[in-house]
């Protein structure tokens, strides 16, 4: 199979991507995940604790990626149906 071809094949492509999704952090500490979110420390825990993705051991706070990920998704607009506009 030619490089090009495999670049553009569908099925490996997805493949990748779902790898890249197993191997992604499950855990992260407030710190990163300000970061990753964009989000002030007491907006991040404030949305944390309400998600339940708070776990607390030794002195060290980790959030669950997937749990605060799916909370997040309650909160996400959806399209209006409006006719599409072309955007330059």
């Amino acid at each position: 199979m030619r490089t090009e071809d495999m670049y553009y094949n569908e099925q490996k492509r997805s493949e990748v991507m779902e790898a890249a999704r197993r191997l992604r952090r499950k855990f992260l500490r407030y710190q990163q995940a300000e970061i990753v979110y964009s989000l002030s420390h007491k907006k991040l825990m404030e949305l944390a604790n309400q998600a339940g993705a708070i776990y607390r051991m030794d002195g060290i706070v980790l959030i669950n990626r997937e749990i605060f990920d799916e909370y997040l998704e309650r909160f996400r607009e959806k399209k209006e149906n409006s006719s599409p506009r072309e955007e330059d």
